[in-house]
């Protein structure tokens, strides 16, 4: 089977390699984003794709946009069996889905309909699920609205971040993308089509996203410190001043006065944060803009703490 593989990120990377060593398989290209600035020094770099690709020896094709006449000219000329896209970043145009003739099959981090969408699974943990899954698609011109192949259910660990939980769901997929092309090919397997009315969505992150609301319980600010890390993170405000939090809900004695939800207890050993209904977060880390982390008796300490201290 000829192929080609279209994606950027590591997430994809664990697919390319199982692709390239897989016989029976021909990979005949690699599709990814052009060289880019990236993290903090912008320094102009290949995507982790790339790279890979560069260690196996395909030939690479990174357009500019996805949507150009060269890159319809490219897909043609080449004229794979099948295109397999992982988090290429880019929207593929419907009249590039016929070009392959068993069209592009995606692997989508999330068992179809649920999660729909850029982040399924930040969103997955930020929610509080314990199970999550992976799905082969074929897609068509909806987000991730095409018929799938096959799903792979996989267990969230109850303190699993979403690099972790994406690096291990990225092994798996590997699998199942390889077995789901072989299948599809040999006709042992076939197109199933997704029921819309049970679909939820995972959108793209935002800064805000990350911002702690207080009045949730600790149990679901701990989720979303899960799920939105690395970025956007959990963050809130004190004494005028943007930081970034990690901690972990904990049981601890009542107060014994009313206190308001964000306001911070001090010990002589742990620092806690109010949240709603009575839970209480064990604040671990704490990062003021512009600092470096620190951990979170040392931020009590250095903040001088007193009584009604609070985080908005």
């Amino acid at each position: 089977m000829r192929i080609i593989f279209c994606g950027t990120p590591e997430f994809a990377v664990p697919s390319l390699r199982r692709l390239a060593a897989e016989r029976g398989i021909s990979l005949e290209a690699v599709i990814t984003q052009p060289d880019r600035p990236r993290g903090r020094g912008q320094h102009v770099s290949s995507s982790p794709v790339k790279e890979a690709a560069l260690a196996n020896n395909l030939q690479i094709y990174q357009p500019e946009t996805i949507k150009s006449d060269s890159s319809q000219e490219f897909l043609k000329r080449v004229a794979p069996d099948a295109v397999v896209i992982i988090a290429y970043g880019q929207i593929i145009p419907a009249r590039l889905l016929t070009i392959p003739r068993l069209g592009w099959i995606n692997l989508h981090a999330s068992l179809l309909p649920r999660y729909r969408g850029a982040a399924p699974i930040h969103w997955a943990i930020a929610n509080g699920e314990t199970t999550t899954g992976l799905t082969t698609m074929q897609i068509d011109a909806g987000m991730d609205t095409g018929p799938t192949l096959l799903q792979h259910e996989v267990k969230i660990g109850a303190d699993e971040t979403s690099p972790v939980l994406a690096a291990r769901m990225s092994e798996i997929g590997a699998g199942l993308i390889v077995d789901s092309l072989l299948r599809l090919d040999r006709g042992e397997i076939s197109l199933q089509p997704q029921d819309s009315s049970r679909a939820s969505y995972a959108p793209i992150l935002k800064k805000e996203d990350g911002r702690i609301n207080w009045t949730r319980s600790a149990e679901r600010i701990y989720n979303r410190m899960r799920g939105f890390a690395p970025w956007p993170g959990a963050y809130s405000t004190f004494r005028g001043q943007t930081c970034h939090l990690w901690g972990r809900p904990e049981k601890i004695e009542a107060a014994e006065k009313s206190v308001a939800t964000g306001e911070i207890i001090s010990s002589a050993k742990d620092v806690f944060v109010v949240c709603r209904t009575g839970t209480y977060l064990r604040l671990e880390y704490v990062q003021l803009e512009g600092r470096k982390r620190i951990t979170a008796r040392e931020f009590a300490n250095g903040a001088r703490l007193e009584p009604g201290d609070s985080f908005s």
